[in-house]
């Protein structure tokens, strides 16, 4: 299966090498190799998300990383007008596309979206209205199939697997000529990962829990090191591909602050500027949180920022990923643990009063 070329357009060659049980149906369009890359990575997420919580999900992909992902929790009103969708017919499975789109609208211009349900019409009308390079689900109804055909002159690709297909145990990498093997990360995050809390705080609701589910299965197909911080059924930062684990912590924190003081009135108000379209208003608020709200401001606004859920792909190494988690709101820490100052680390959220558990379970992804 041709594609449109590889990782750049000097990279002429490029084809899927189709194999025995094929899962993916080109609907439309012609994706080039990342978008591959992006489709498979995020069609794992959105499937395992699905299972793990029984609600309709979605990511948004940029780059083989999740710029967010969400399950199809119902929005507030605030919500709404926030992701741009007060006057749009809204389905679980839309709820939790504009959830993974506007989690960091910034970084999802131009993504790739995974559906882990068919695609109804609400959910094809959103995505028809945003700048995007694609779709995956395993279906789509006619109606909307006839919609996402419609996009970028007919060319938008609509790919569609077949949602029973298992890959084998083992996958293949070849890099400079050279291949490799490994056993596929076929663990199974459910909330039986989230049993062991280690710290003196054991609070816990089923809410807190699922945010705990999007925050892992986010994390187990973002490109290491990685830190996503959840919050009411979404991801609200992924600090993502860092080599040292407080510079992933530090941007997490700082793209979940974009997160909340886009929900600042006077943000809202930018949302209702008919002048502008989409992407105008996504630019226009940043330029306003970066330029327009004073440092008081921001601060005041940012206090309504408690109860976020701090999740880590490998484990938390020192204590200073929690002095900065406990300045912002973060109540919530999972991550594997077994680090030689495990001591020291559930000391310091002792100190916060936050409530910490140990999976056991490293989620590197490469």
């Amino acid at each position: 299966m041709k594609l449109k070329y590889g990782m750049n357009p000097n990279q002429d060659y490029a084809e899927i090498i189709e194999g025995k049980d094929f899962p993916l149906k080109i609907l439309n369009g012609a994706p080039g190799f990342i978008n591959v890359l992006d489709a498979l990575n995020s069609w794992q997420l959105v499937k395992e998300l699905k299972e793990a919580t029984g609600i309709a999900s979605a990511a948004s992909f940029k780059h083989v990383n999740p710029a967010g992902a969400a399950i199809g929790r119902p929005l507030n009103e605030t919500l709404k007008k926030m992701y741009l969708s007060e006057d749009l017919d809204v389905s679980p499975l839309a709820c939790a596309y504009l959830r993974a789109r506007g989690a960091d609208r910034m970084s999802s211009f131009g993504d790739f979206v995974a559906l882990s349900d068919v695609v109804d019409v609400p959910t094809a009308k959103i995505i028809k209205k945003e700048v995007s390079d694609g779709v995956i689900a395993p279906g789509f109804t006619d109606e909307a199939l006839e919609i996402l055909k419609s996009k970028k002159g007919g060319k938008y690709p609509v790919i569609q697997i077949d949602p029973s297909y298992n890959p084998p145990d083992v996958e293949e990498r070849t890099l400079f000529g050279i291949k490799l093997a490994q056993k596929r990360n076929n663990c199974k995050i459910t909330k039986d990962l989230l049993k062991n809390i280690v710290t003196k705080n054991k609070e816990i609701n089923d809410d807190i829990r699922q945010d705990m589910l999007v925050g892992l299965i986010t994390l187990k197909y973002t490109q290491s090191n990685s830190i996503c911080i959840s919050y009411d059924g979404q991801t609200v930062g992924v600090g993502a591909g860092q080599q040292s684990r407080i510079h992933c912590t530090q941007l997490a924190i700082s793209k979940a602050h974009v997160w909340f003081l886009r929900q600042h009135p006077d943000c809202i108000k930018i949302t209702e500027n008919k002048d502008l379209n989409r992407n105008e208003k996504d630019n226009a608020i940043i330029q306003h949180i970066e330029n327009k709200l004073s440092d008081m401001e921001k601060k005041d606004w940012l206090k309504n920022m408690k109860g976020l859920t701090l999740n880590s792909d490998g484990f938390i190494p020192f204590r200073d990923n929690i002095d900065l988690a406990g300045k912002h709101g973060i109540k919530y820490i999972v991550q594997p643990g077994q680090s030689i100052r495990d001591e020291d680390v559930i000391n310091a959220c002792n100190e916060y009063e936050m409530v910490m558990i140990n999976t056991g379970l490293r989620l590197y992804h490469h």
